[in-house]
């Protein structure tokens, strides 16, 4: 009988030239040899050659992604978004290792593409539609807030999770961002009330579940007391108004000035970010706070401007793919898959939580105003994903640390995280396309003179 002879380990780098080894019939050990030297073999040859590219080919490889990814998701009916995040996987230190594991000019634009991504949240949000359904948005935000808080806090009890780090796991469940509300203005369907009640109650949904989220920093950070709770409760209703009304009116005297010059008026809106994102530093606030509230602030000051709309589309094209992108190297496949099948109630747990709580709200909400049962799921799908606000938050707690070096949120809970965004950015907008377009046939007056 023949048998394959495995000859000494071989490493990752200058075995070119053994290539290929000797093949013949394998007993258990040759199949092993035979799967490393078939696939494990040249892929670490590629990740060696790929991690000494050129600054310029990386570049470049980094600029086929974001051209392409979106295409490729759209092909196979995926969010944009999900592209990204497998991209980055499939390229980071974990897979082909193309950018290495120190890559400061990756972080720095990954980090301004999460400040831009909080900015338009918040620059994008129609007070308009808030005002004029202010109340029923009040009622349902709180709801829509308050449950996934609390069935995410008690699921991270539940888990083993200290106080802080449950609490975290039920404000980042408590926001969501309206992925889907593309289906809707293409439907023409913005004006309905309840989708201006759904846009409404993302206002004080966000901006509630971004001000408890960084709370809990601040005392994971530096500790609890109930002194330091109070200055820090009291820095936050000192800033929160600096920003929106100080900094919000400041900064629309100054873009007044300046909106004859696009150039100008586009630089003026990075500075009023970067000072609202460096505010709330200053009182150890994760700075996506700073950078929502500036967007809420200016909203209606940079409202159908050429160059916010140039912003905008610097923004989607450029920093925030790199953020998707740049989110996708902090996940470890292996480590991905293993902490699904070593935590499925933890995962179920999780996405239960946000389905059932977004879910409830929305049920009771609409019941009490009256909505239909297409208007209440329509609801329900625009606040499922769980991108923008949640991806940002999580990302700043995994690099959060207490006095003793332990993170906010440890790798099994990001891993469970990142589950929920992909699975939700999918739920969401499937439910979307399926109850939305019931909301205009319900709108209609019914037609007069039809035969009995």
């Amino acid at each position: 009988m023949f048998t394959y002879v495995p000859a000494a380990p071989l490493g990752w780098r200058g075995l070119g030239r053994s290539w290929p080894p000797p093949i013949g019939r394998t007993n258990t050990l040759g199949r092993d040899r035979l799967w490393y030297d078939f696939v494990t073999f040249p892929i670490g040859i590629l990740r060696s050659d790929l991690s000494t590219l050129p600054l310029l080919a990386k570049f470049a490889i980094g600029m086929a992604i974001i051209v392409c990814v979106p295409r490729l998701s759209h092909r196979v009916r995926l969010p944009a978004v999900v592209g990204f995040i497998l991209s980055g996987m499939a390229i980071g230190p974990h897979g082909l290792n193309v950018f290495g594991q120190h890559r400061p000019i990756v972080d720095f634009l990954a980090d301004l593409g999460k400040l831009l991504l909080m900015f338009f949240a918040g620059l994008e949000i129609d007070l308009t539609l808030f005002r004029r359904s202010r109340n029923k948005s009040i009622r349902f935000g709180l709801l829509t807030t308050g449950l996934p808080l609390a069935l995410g806090s008690a699921v991270g009890f539940l888990f083993g999770y200290d106080s802080v780090s449950a609490i975290v796991l039920g404000s980042l469940l408590a926001s969501h961002t309206l992925l889907a509300l593309p289906i809707i203005a293409h439907l023409d369907e913005t004006r309905l009330e309840p989708v201006t009640v759904t846009v409404g109650a993302t206002v004080l949904s966000d901006t509630l579940s971004l001000v408890m989220f960084a709370v809990c920093v601040s005392i994971w950070q530096s500790g609890f007391s109930m002194s330091k709770l109070a200055i820090l409760l009291t820095e936050i209703a000192v800033v929160v108004p600096v920003i929106l009304v100080g900094l919000g009116r400041l900064g629309a005297y100054a873009l007044k000035k300046v909106e004859l010059d696009e150039g100008a008026y586009f630089i003026l809106m990075f500075a009023i970010l970067a000072v609202a994102a460096l505010i709330a530093q200053t009182i150890q606030l994760p700075g996506i706070v700073g950078a929502f509230l500036a967007g809420l602030a200016v909203n209606v000051a940079v409202h159908d401007k050429p160059a916010k709309q140039k912003l905008k589309f610097f923004g989607d094209t450029l920093f925030i793919p790199i953020f998707f992108v740049a989110t996708g190297f902090l996940i470890d496949p292996l480590a991905f898959l293993r902490s699904i099948t070593d935590n499925p109630a933890l995962v179920f747990g999780i996405v239960g939580a946000l389905v059932i709580g977004k879910w409830f709200a929305a049920e009771v909400a609409g019941r009490a105003f009256g909505y239909s049962h297409n208007e209440r799921m329509t609801i329900w799908s625009l606040t499922l994903p769980q991108v923008a606000a949640t991806l940002a938050a999580t990302l700043v707690a995994v690099d959060t640390f207490d006095p003793a070096g332990q993170r906010l949120i440890d790798n099994r809970l990001l891993n469970v995280v990142l589950v929920l965004v992909l699975t939700t950015s999918i739920l969401g907008p499937v439910l979307t396309e399926r109850f939305a377009p019931r909301l205009l046939t319900e709108a209609m007056p019914p037609a007069s003179g039809r035969a009995a």
